[in-house]
């Protein structure tokens, strides 16, 4: 193999595992530093115990990013789901599965209201969903008051707080469903047509427009995709907290689009996709709860977040800049390598020169795809 071809191996290598690797080193090096705290059972479930939710958030945020959209209303999602199942529970008696019934279909609707916005209205992603998240935290302030929702002395009911108090296999039952999550959007962005659709509007829409995709469904499935797991997420929160916060969903905006976008970076850099989110949401808690123990002060929570993004994204960067360059070098190399008697581009059996091949050109992909 030459120099050229194994550069460009090691930057592939660097930009699909590089950020895995950092997150063992990252758990080894507060292993070392926190040997009795740090490398404990104890510790490791409240790790997948906080966590777990941001990591939903995040997988929610990453399936409009495959389409080259943001939805910026899932951190104000979560706050409004949230509050509204524990005001129907409390306030109301309004029997739990009920609840997360009528709260995952509100998630269709702030999907629904997204992607038409998006897509019918022309609006850009940034603004529409900004618009629509300042609504919904309108919404959770009219239903609160911009008070607290605090459950009568009996409690909320036993079987809606085991949804993330109960272990599974002696883990948090919060971390599989974030597994579970994990897998279905693996098996529907990777294996599935839906997936592909998906992946050709977010990297050449007009090419999803030739081949027959129709666009402005396949963005609001999107959309509807995040605004049910957001709202999955706030049933899960409420029943976490036990409490309905008004301002609790802000928080967990950042956190998931730092998830998200740091996915984008690893296992397939450049894509969106399920294992880079679950991934990124892992070195975010690994390196947070490190940090914590350590007696790390409040502000650097958002520092390590933004450093962290900041360092994946060049990391990536720096590895699709080498294999590109080793890429122009062995092509380089191969066209000027003799290749006997037909180099010069003439064809053997024809009247005179071949033209070489033009420039690489977007062209419908050789199996028909389906539309939605």
């Amino acid at each position: 193999m030459s120099a050229a071809r194994r550069r460009g191996a090691g930057g592939s290598l660097l930009g699909t595992y590089g950020l895995l690797a950092l997150t063992v080193a990252i758990f080894v090096l507060f292993a070392l530093l926190l040997p009795s705290t740090f490398p404990t059972g104890t510790n490791i479930k409240a790790i997948l115990t906080n966590q777990s939710i941001p990591a939903i958030l995040a997988l929610g945020a990453t399936i409009p990013i495959v389409t080259g959209r943001f939805d910026l209303s899932i951190g104000y999602g979560i706050g409004l789901s949230h509050v509204v199942a524990m005001w129907l529970i409390v306030d109301h008696g309004v029997a739990w599965p009920v609840v997360m019934l009528l709260v995952l279909a509100g998630g269709v609707l702030v999907g629904l209201v997204n992607g038409a916005l998006v897509e019918f209205a022309q609006i850009d992603s940034f603004i529409a969903t900004l618009g629509t998240g300042s609504v919904l935290y309108a919404l959770t302030g009219w239903i609160t008051g911009g008070g607290r929702i605090v459950p009568h002395i009996a409690g909320l009911p036993v079987a809606f707080t085991n949804l993330t108090n109960s272990f599974f296999f002696g883990l948090p039952v919060t971390f599989w469903y974030v597994i579970g999550l994990v897998v279905v959007l693996w098996l529907c962005l990777e294996h599935l047509p839906i997936g592909r659709f998906l992946y050709v509007v977010g990297a050449n829409p007009r090419a999803a427009d030739l081949v027959g995709i129709k666009r402005r469904r396949v963005v609001i499935y999107a959309f509807v995709g995040s605004g049910v797991v957001t709202a999955f997420a706030g049933v899960l929160l409420a029943a976490q907290q036990q409490i309905g916060d008004p301002s609790a969903g802000s928080s967990y905006l950042l956190p998931a689009f730092v998830g998200a976008l740091l996915g984008s970076t690893t296992i397939k850099p450049g894509r969106a996709n399920a294992i880079g989110t679950l991934v990124a949401v892992a070195i975010l808690a690994i390196g947070l709860s490190g940090l914590q123990q350590e007696g790390a002060a409040f502000w650097v929570t958002p520092l390590f977040n933004g450093l962290t993004l900041l360092a994946a994204v060049g990391l990536a960067g720096f590895a699709a800049r080498r294999r590109q360059r080793a890429g122009t070098v062995v092509g380089a190399d191969s066209r000027s390598t003799p290749a006997g008697p037909d180099s010069a581009g003439t064809d053997p059996g024809g009247p005179g020169p071949v033209a070489p091949p033009g420039p690489a050109s977007t062209v419908a992909p050789t199996e028909p795809l389906a539309t939605p």
